[in-house]
């Protein structure tokens, strides 16, 4: 960045959400503007050199696009990027990245005790211990049963590595197929999903939300799944068609469901899925940890001081894709 030694950068939030911890740091090195909607966006992005988008489902960007004259750098602190990626940015020469490897390992917890939590019955526990019930069951054993990772990125890697080491099975679904992948048994082709699912005792979607993603998970897929195995959506809402889940999970097709995303959010307080003993759920939460906004920042800052001193920026984004990486 060679054009002007005090660079803008607007940071667009959510409606109502708190200015990301670590801002006075970047104040000293950039003029920081802040917007929360489209009205505010449309006069904070004249002259903005990048933005630092936090609002990972925002509409406002793509509304106020026209008003984008100097824009070169799009960061948003999310690992999922869909809500970025309308035609106008994915054509044009602004550079994305995101927020990739904050999440990973925590998301990976999440998904490791959500396979222990329904080994070991522990949603069946909770309800018998506020009903004050002692009901002694045998469970499963989680070791040497087979988990599909659906999206064999960033994510899918860390949940192979740690469901490895607690001695399941881990096998991954990406665009290319491979055989040495070190934290797989192995990595299967997109066109293997339906064959792989028969074999997997957990399936668990760690893909990023595309065109190619949206509704992935429906009627076939779920007939193509065990009547032993259970679902783990770690991924984007809309990947699952939820009417679909729902009649899998009554008629025994599958097992069980473990969802942390949702095609609509906040869930309504009506769902049926609310009510569904074979569901576990959380409210898209599965990768915040303490911390995890100033971690986003921090991050945010890192790749500001490459990109101020004309370097190398990480987590770039394949527009065409609509991910960070390439496989």
């Amino acid at each position: 960045m060679t054009q002007r030694s005090k660079p803008v950068v607007t940071v667009l939030t959510a409606p109502g959400e708190q200015e990301p911890p670590g801002m006075d740091s970047l104040r000293a090195r950039a003029e920081v503007r802040f917007a929360s909607d489209e009205k505010t966006l449309r006069s904070s992005l004249p002259g903005t050199d990048v933005m630092m988008v936090t609002d990972f489902r925002t509409e406002a960007l793509e509304a106020a696009w026209g008003c984008a004259d100097k824009l070169k750098w799009i960061h948003a602190t999310s690992a999922g990027v869909d809500a970025l990626m309308f035609p106008a940015l994915t054509k044009g020469n602004v550079v994305v990245t995101n927020a990739r490897g904050i999440f990973d390992r925590t998301i990976a917890e999440y998904v490791l005790c959500t396979i222990l939590m329904f080994a070991k019955d522990f949603p069946g526990s909770i309800r018998l211990q506020l009903k004050h019930q002692w009901k002694h069951r045998d469970t499963e054993r989680a070791e040497g049963k087979q988990v599909l990772v659906v999206g064999a990125g960033s994510i899918g890697r860390q949940i192979g590595r740690l469901v490895a080491a607690a001695g399941l099975r881990p096998h991954g679904i990406a665009r290319t197929a491979r055989t040495d992948d070190p934290d797989f048994v192995a990595v299967h082709g997109n066109d293997d999903l339906y064959e792989q699912l028969g074999h997997a005792d957990y399936v668990v979607i760690a893909a990023p939300l595309t065109p190619q993603t949206e509704g992935l998970f429906d009627e076939k897929a779920f007939k193509a799944m065990k009547n032993t195995a259970r679902l783990i959506n770690i991924g984007r809402g809309p990947i699952v068609k939820t009417d679909d889940l729902i009649a899998a999970l009554e008629s025994g097709e599958i097992a069980g469901a473990g969802l942390d995303v949702f095609e609509e959010e906040p869930l309504p307080g009506d769902h049926p899925l609310w009510d569904m003993e074979n569901v576990t759920m959380t409210a898209h939460m599965a990768g915040d940890f303490i911390g995890w906004k100033r971690a986003l920042t921090d991050q945010f800052l890192e790749n500001f001081d490459r990109w101020h001193k004309d370097g190398e920026l990480f987590n770039l984004v394949n527009k065409e894709l609509g991910y960070a990486g390439s496989k």
